[in-house]
């Protein structure tokens, strides 16, 4: 139950509605149990076929004040029976009538109470679990996600959030209330009938545990059951994602077979749940059932012999009201069934947050207000798991302060994992990268890359305006601010042009632009964040010549005074840096300018011939 109550402890924040809920659950239980204590004074009027009643010598005065069921039936008794001497049979038949439609009303009048306050703290302990989720998600290291399917991801944020919702949380009333409301019931049927309580208290126990063996058996399938959802969703996240190629690789076929075989399997998994399932609820009706024979033989038979302890007219109240035990004992089971699938959802959702999230400060962190001598990267080493080769091995070299440095080097040279060591993304495991001549890991992580801006070859864009997709680097800024920035990323005239200019909403990772386009509003949004240190990865790999040729000028403009790393193939990209880092195979083989290694046969020399080729 460890994973129960970690989902009970998001509705701390909510204890002061404690209070009233006992409160308002107490009235419902007294009121609920009056409608049923009622039934036995009025079968007593309905079987006595004396003439006009007495009241009965032990009733005709009050006994001394306790706090006992006793006392409580006394004092009724006492007035009831004054009440029939007065007012006759008929007169009292509709004195109780009006009492038990007065206790219904206002059992339910409280019962509704009690589900409003636990649908408040149902509604907060939710949006409290979905935005820890969404947060915690959101701090998790960069690795993280490269070694987790995407869909299985939004499985655990969606599917299973709502899975802990309608199982976990809408279970709350059930196990808040009904046990009260099944020890008032016992409580009562105690005092009608001290043997055959104990008889019930005997025999339910047992049923009990022979469906919460069942019940238990459910957790495993129904993680099994969670994960393959998971891999469901992920199948269908590359679908769509990966549509142009499905369809240009004719592969639909493929991909369906691969959906096919994990639905299957799914089936499988919930028809072994449903099995054990709907197995409980007729076990359940059966032992019940059988409960209720023994109580009807035992107290038949007591009625039979003229046992003085049990009236006909208790008899049946003492049935009427255990008839209502089995009610808040069969939603109480239900919600152990359902339970099982949202511990199983919950398991998977913890899982997530207990990953251990970024250090976004570190013991005698620095500040970072701005870096006054550059960048450098001393004799680094990296991989991405301990059983994995070096992608980084031995790279050393210095970016000064305003200088632009391009990597060159064919693909899996270690150029991208490279430039995600800058900003943290990973940390290396041999090796430093410095700035100002102090580690990175020395400063404050959102110091630190608050300072820095990059532009990737795959632009990343938001279901958003294009006002907010440009400004999402510095939350707050001018209209004039983000109409400069997108004049120099050469972005302005095509922005006006759309639906609604800066307003427009560009779609779902911004598909309603064309590639050009979108590395555009990407590049502004770098202009506008204003860093100090700018990482370019092939960003203008996008662009027509055209906007090639004005972006190139623009971006020249941002460089200015900047600290720069450039991951590049174009020549025109390449040429104008201040130094050209040449990588192979995770080793730096080359350095110079553009000219110096144009003079020089190497792998440099021969990557610009190729390309001039290709032209």
């Amino acid at each position: 139950m460890r994973t129960f109550f970690r989902v009970l402890a998001y509705s701390r924040p909510y204890s002061s509605y404690i209070p009233q809920f006992i409160v308002v659950t107490a009235l419902a239980i007294i009121f609920g149990l009056l409608n049923l204590v009622l039934v036995v004074p009025l079968l007593e009027v309905l079987f006595d076929q004396s003439g006009t009643p007495t009241v009965p010598e032990e009733y005709q005065a009050l006994p001394s004040f306790s706090v006992s069921i006793s006392w409580f039936r006394w004092v009724f008794y006492h007035y009831f029976y004054g009440f029939i001497a007065e007012h006759g049979k008929q007169g009292a038949l509709t004195f109780v009538c009006l009492l038990i439609v007065a206790s219904v009303f206002l059992a339910n009048l409280f019962r509704a109470g009690s589900n409003l306050i636990l649908a408040r703290t149902r509604i907060q302990l939710v949006r409290r679990i979905r935005q820890h989720l969404f947060e915690h998600v959101s701090t998790l290291p960069l690795g993280y996600f490269t070694e987790q399917r995407k869909g299985d991801l939004l499985t655990r944020m969606s599917s299973d959030a709502a899975e802990v919702e309608f199982t976990i949380v809408n279970s709350l009333r059930v196990y808040f209330r009904e046990p009260f409301q099944i020890i008032a019931y016992f409580v009562l049927m105690f005092a009608l009938s001290p043997t055959l309580t104990l008889i019930t208290l005997i025999t339910i126990p047992i049923s009990a545990g022979l469906i919460a063996r069942v019940i238990r058996s459910l957790r495993k399938p129904a993680r099994q059951g969670q994960n393959i959802i998971g891999g469901l969703m992920n199948r269908t996240e590359e679908l769509l994602t990966g549509m142009r190629i499905v369809k240009a690789f004719t592969a639909e076929r493929h991909l369906q077979e691969q959906f096919g075989a994990e639905n299957r399997k799914l089936s499988r998994v919930q028809w072994r749940i449903a099995k054990r399932a709907e197995l409980a609820a007729p076990m359940s009706e059966f032992l019940n059932v059988s409960v209720v024979a023994v109580i009807l033989y035992v107290g038949g038979r007591m009625i039979l012999n003229g046992d003085s302890s049990l009236e006909a007219s208790q008899f049946i109240g003492f049935l009427a009201i255990f008839s209502q035990v089995v009610r808040p004992a069969k939603m109480l089971s239900n919600s152990l069934n359902g339970l099982q699938r949202g511990l199983a959802a919950a398991d998977r959702m913890f899982a997530m947050l207990d990953e251990t999230q970024e250090r976004i400060t570190e013991e005698g962190s620095l500040p970072l207000q701005q870096i006054e001598q550059g960048l450098e990267f001393q004799n680094l080493r990296f991989r991405y798991h301990e059983d994995l080769p070096w992608v980084l091995d031995g790279v050393s070299f210095q970016v000064p302060k305003g200088q632009t440095v391009a990597l060159v080097g064919p693909s899996g040279a270690g150029k991208s994992t490279l430039i995600d060591l800058i900003p943290r993304f990973y940390d290396p495991q041999e090796g430093k990268v410095l700035l100002d001549g102090q580690s990175s890991t020395a400063y404050e992580l959102t110091q630190l890359r608050g300072r820095m801006a990059m532009v990737t070859q795959e632009s990343i864009l938001f279901n958003d305006t294009i006002f907010e997709n440009i400004a999402f680097g510095k939350p707050g800024a001018t209209e004039e601010e983000i109409v400069a920035a997108a004049k120099v990323a050469n972005a302005h005239e095509f922005i006006l042009h759309t639906e609604k200019g800066y307003e427009t909403v560009i779609g779902d990772q911004g598909t309603k632009l064309s590639g050009g386009q979108r590395q555009r509003l990407a590049i502004a949004r770098a202009v506008l964040k204003n860093p100090d240190i700018l990482i370019l990865d092939e960003a203008t790999s996008a662009l027509d010549s055209e906007s090639e040729t004005l972006v190139q000028a623009a971006l020249e403009n941002l460089l200015q005074g900047r600290t720069a790393v450039v991951i590049a193939h174009r020549l025109s990209t390449i040429r104008n840096a201040d130094s050209i880092v040449v990588m192979d195979g995770g080793r730096i083989v080359e350095t110079g300018t553009h000219e110096q290694l144009m003079e020089t046969p190497g792998l440099y020399r021969k990557m610009i011939e190729m390309q001039w080729q290709d032209t």
